[in-house]
């Protein structure tokens, strides 16, 4: 699994028009699968994510982790983080999970990282056409890939 961790002031998820997610301070999460992706990965990425230290202290300095902040979260699945750039200038996707591995491992994410965070997590539609809308606070984004945890 990747990840990508963006800290907001605010962000959205609209579908068709329609908001389907809308948080104010917290985090953002594209989440991207594959294939070999685990209940063990699922486990550790929440765990990372819910005590990642990004957000400032009272010093202004970032040490605090959305966990203790009480800030919300939106998941986003998003499998173009897996693209390959290798070859050429058409991006592919191959190493992305297909849908019926990915969607179940998408659903128990969202799950461990509500349970992580002892509250609910917003999501976008798996698979749908998304516009997300955010401000990025710092700006802070972190990358985090569970194939580089050793």
């Amino acid at each position: 699994m990747k990840a990508v961790i963006q800290r907001v002031l605010k962000a959205s998820v609209s579908i068709e028009g329609q908001k389907v997610a809308n948080i104010n301070l917290g985090i953002l999460v594209l989440l991207g699968i594959v294939s070999d992706d685990s209940q063990e990965d699922i486990k550790w990425l929440s765990n990372k994510i819910s005590n990642l230290r990004i957000f400032s202290d009272v010093d202004g300095v970032m040490n605090t982790s959305l966990l203790q902040t009480k800030g919300d979260a939106i998941v986003v699945s998003q499998f173009t983080l897996h693209a390959s750039t290798k070859k050429g200038n058409r991006p592919s996707y191959i190493r992305a999970a297909k849908p019926d591995l990915a969607i179940p491992l998408y659903e128990a994410f969202v799950k461990q990282l509500e349970i992580d965070l002892s509250k609910k997590v917003q999501t976008g539609q798996f698979g749908a056409d998304m516009k997300v809308e955010l401000i990025n606070d710092g700006p802070v984004t972190v990358i985090i890939d569970t194939k580089d945890k050793a």
